[in-house]
Order: C-alpha cells, then sequence, then structure tokens
C-alpha cells in the first residue's frame, strides 16, 4: 500500500502523500504526481494509480487541477482526461465516487470536509493564493452547497525554520492585514521566516472554520517529500510533486 499521512478530524476518507511508493526516479523518485514535470508521463499515471487505489477509487476517478495560484474553485462534474485540467486552485465534490486532489512542492496542501463527510475540498494554498482568498472561495464555496461545522487540514508544507522571505512577500501580506505580522519572526537582514501553515490556519479561524495543522516540514524532510524552495537553494533543474487526496463519504 502507498504510504499516506491522514489529519484527525476530517470525516472524509483523505490523504497526504509522501514522495515514497511510486516508480519515477532521479529528481522525481518515486511518487511524483505531477504531470507539468518533465518526468515519464507514464510513471506519473501509474504513481497517480497508485494514490487512487490507497483512497479506494479508480484511477480515472482521481480529479486534479492545473493550478496557478489563483482564486478559482472548480464545482467538481465530470471527469477530464489526464493531463487537461482546468485552471483553478481548489476543488470540490459531493460524488462518492470520485477523489479529488493537489499536488504540492511547499505550498500548503489543504483538505476540507463537513461534518458528516460528504462534501468535500482540496485547495492550493502558496502565499499568493492565499493572501488572494483562495481558502475563503473554497469554503464560500462548500456553504453554497449547504456545507456546515466545516474542518479543515493543512498538510504537509514548508514550514517557518525553513521559508526565509523578503519584503516582497512580506509587504503585500502586511499591507491587507496589519495583525499578520505575527507570522513572520525576523532572519537576516531585510529578511524574515514566515509561517505559511500559521497563516492559512489563522485566515480559516476568521471564517469559523477550524484547521489542524500537519507537522511536517517540506523543504527540510528530503527523505520523505519533494520541496521547490530546496531544489531553488542547490540549483536543481527539477523536482516532483506529492499529492493530497480526499473522497466524500458512501
Amino acid at each position: 500500500m502507498t504510504p499516506f499521512l491522514t489529519a484527525q478530524k476530517l470525516a472524509a476518507p483523505h490523504g497526504f502523500f509522501t514522495r515514497e511508493g511510486g516508480v519515477s526516479t532521479g529528481l522525481f523518485a518515486t511518487l511524483n504526481c505531477s504531470f507539468s514535470s518533465p518526468d515519464d508521463s507514464a510513471n506519473v499515471l501509474r504513481n497517480r494509480a497508485f494514490v487512487a487505489r490507497a483512497i479506494g477509487v479508480p484511477s480515472e476517478n482521481l480529479a486534479g487541477l492545473k493550478q496557478v495560484h489563483g482564486t478559482t474553485v472548480i464545482d467538481f462534474g465530470a471527469p477530464w482526461p489526464p493531463g487537461e485540467a482546468p485552471a483553478a486552485d481548489a476543488i470540490i465534490t459531493q460524488n462518492p465516487a470520485y477523489a479529488v486532489s493537489v499536488i504540492t512542492a511547499d505550498c500548503a496542501p489543504v483538505l476540507f470536509s463537513n461534518d458528516s463527510g460528504t462534501l468535500v475540498a482540496a485547495a492550493h494554498a502558496g502565499w499568493r493564493g492565499a493572501l488572494a482568498g483562495i481558502l475563503e472561495a473554497t469554503v464560500a464555496a462548500m456553504r453554497a452547497k449547504g456545507a456546515q461545522n466545516i474542518q479543515a487540514a493543512i498538510g504537509p508544507c514548508i514550514h517557518q525554520p525553513s521559508y526565509e522571505v523578503s519584503s516582497t512577500l512580506r509587504d503585500p501580506i502586511l499591507a491587507q492585514d496589519s495583525h499578520a505580522k505575527t507570522f513572520f519572526i525576523p532572519g537576516r537582514e531585510g529578511h524574515w521566516h514566515f509561517d505559511l501553515p500559521g497563516y492559512c490556519q489563522y485566515r480559516l479561524a476568521k471564517l469559523d472554520v477550524q484547521a489542524e495543522i500537519l507537522p511536517h516540514d517540506t523543504c527540510a524532510d528530503e527523505q520523505n517529500f519533494f520541496s521547490h524552495r530546496r531544489r531553488t537553494l542547490r540549483g536543481e533543474p527539477a523536482i516532483g510533486h506529492q499529492i493530497s487526496v480526499i473522497k466524500p463519504k458512501e
């Protein structure tokens, strides 16, 4: 069985998958699930089939997105061909025959469920998307379908000790909300360490959505996770991406 992590309070079947348990090699070893990477597409399809089997759906029923750091939420209906997903950063469904997913390599994967586990969502929240309002858009889309007592889990992503940023990131966040200064601690001169999962949790709390943060730092844990920041620091040409998945209860 392909290994994955779970949150305590989500009512629906779900998994935050690591980089382990796939067939990709080299910089993509082993469970790379991104069609946008220069990995062999046949390997990506096999890896995604492993994930679908682990979460309990046929491989063709694992839905994902072309993620663009925006605020569009897709209400999932019919599946699309592999690699031809719409451009969006969150996806919701009530159909228990399907699982919805996002891929990440430092950004925060956020999974959502209503209290009965019959309506679920997956969102991709990098700092740009979080600032723009992807989490708020996801919650609004779920509530428009009648969801109450929404729970969320913020999966493996880059954590504050690993995430040194400049004023290019800090200034727009503080311009929108000065109280968000609590998510920055000083680093080198002109730099700060940013708490991305804490910031996502804070924004969800303002919506009365309680969010659990999983403790895994993707940048610090090379054995288990791909990391865009780690790739950048090393000057590596490419990386894989891990996947996070949730499906409604029957």
